[in-house]
């Protein structure tokens, strides 16, 4: 008999929710214009914002989309026992409108089973056909920070 598998239900958001990446601004106004394909990536920060979102969300297409293709996997796994809570970014460097690669450092915070935890990672992205996608990163997890 086939093992039937079922993906974690997706949070709900509407286009005048607040969005999950943390900028002041509505999801309509800010990640949700990018996940819909109304808008690209302007800059690797807000593609990394936008992909925050999107595991939020639990929106495979969007990662896949924006995922280079080199390193794209062929599904995300999202694990259902996951609640992202939050996102910090610390560093950026290029990534703008006038450079062809660009790194963003950052947490994400979440719970795991109701446990705080966060996970901090420096990310690599690039254009491809003229779109930032998310190359790769280098990460590890750790205790929830107190701040």
């Amino acid at each position: 008999m086939a093992r039937r598998t079922t993906r974690p239900a997706s949070p709900s958001l509407t286009a005048d929710s607040p969005c999950p990446c943390g900028l002041a601004a509505s999801y309509g106004a800010c990640c949700g214009r990018f996940h819909s394909g109304q808008d690209a990536a302007p800059t690797a920060e807000l593609l990394m914002r936008s992909r925050y979102s999107a595991f939020v969300l639990r929106d495979q297409g969007y990662l896949l989309r924006t995922w280079h293709p080199a390193t794209r996997p062929a599904s995300v796994d999202f694990d259902p026992a996951m609640r992202w809570s939050g996102l910090e970014i610390l560093e950026t460097a290029d990534g703008s409108a006038f450079h062809a690669t660009g790194l963003v450092t950052f947490v994400a915070r979440y719970t795991h089973g109701g446990t705080p935890e966060a996970l901090r990672e420096r990310s690599r992205f690039a254009r491809s056909d003229g779109a930032w996608v998310y190359v790769d990163g280098a990460f590890g997890t750790s205790e929830a920070p107190d701040a």
